[in-house]
């Protein structure tokens, strides 16, 4: 059995991690940061805050928050306009997955030019996208170090699946201290959905040894921890080892191209 194993260069997870993910960011040499986000975690400051940390290490940035819920199509190209317009040379995802996907989208199209649609199917792009450094607030979707990336084309009523080895982030950053404002709704929502990713890679015929000890590590993990972190927002414990879950969830499915039945 031959197997890939696509996952980030680089991933720093941790209480306040993302100090030391700051740091990492200024030794690229990048000049200024196309921040994608949505518009709740930009009124809550959480943009603002991230934009604060880039300046202390001599990087510019720029706020996208037009990342809706299942972004689109549109939300990818108005996003790729501001991009252009205000010359970032590299994108930063903060949020959850709608977020880093539709990062995802606008840096793949920075790079390699077209329409998002263009890259539907499995490795369509021809080039590497635009550096990608995503930042996570919930804990669940893992889209923060996969090779997928899912886009609405509202006018054909569909949800686009583009699974690209060139769509994986630079560097992901999982800190738990971004995570503790989460409800207890989407703490619950994200956590399950870090639940069936792992069920999914641990029953696929793809699935390997690198990925079931992935899966059954993040099973454990969830079944010890997702109670506590839904009781008490604010057990950094129970948030940490949610993170380092939903990431060894991520690892497994973003690795045995899971079909995500249990997921939808």
């Amino acid at each position: 059995m031959i197997s890939t194993f696509f996952i980030p260069a680089v991933n720093i997870i941790g209480t306040g991690c993302i100090d030391e993910a700051m740091l990492a960011i200024r030794k690229y040499g990048f000049l200024k940061a196309l921040i994608v986000t949505d518009a709740g975690l930009a009124k809550a400051g959480v943009a603002s805050q991230v934009a604060g940390l880039l300046v202390e290490q001599g990087i510019d940035s720029v706020v996208y928050d037009g990342a809706k819920p299942n972004p689109t199509i549109a939300n990818v190209e108005n996003g790729l306009a501001l991009l252009r317009e205000r010359q970032c040379d590299f994108v930063i995802s903060l949020g959850g997955g709608s977020p880093h996907d539709c990062a995802k989208g606008i840096a793949l199209c920075a790079s390699n030019g077209g329409h998002i649609s263009d890259y539907e199917g499995v490795d369509r792009s021809a080039k590497p996208q635009l550096p990608l450094i995503a930042i996570n607030t919930t804990a669940g979707t893992a889209s923060e170090m996969t090779r997928f990336c899912i886009i609405t084309d509202e006018a054909r009523h569909v949800k686009m699946a583009i699974i690209d080895r060139n769509v994986t982030p630079l560097l992901s950053v999982n800190d738990p201290n971004m995570m503790i404002a989460m409800p207890k709704s989407l703490t619950a929502a994200t956590g399950m959905d870090a639940l069936t990713h792992a069920i999914e890679a641990y029953v696929s015929t793809a699935a390997n040894p690198i990925t079931d000890a992935c899966a059954l590590q993040a099973m454990a993990l969830i079944a010890n921890n997702l109670r506590d972190a839904f009781t008490n927002g604010a057990n950094i414990t129970a948030r940490e080892n949610m993170a380092y879950a939903q990431f060894l969830a991520g690892m497994a499915f973003n690795n045995v191209a899971a079909d995500r039945k249990l997921t939808h």
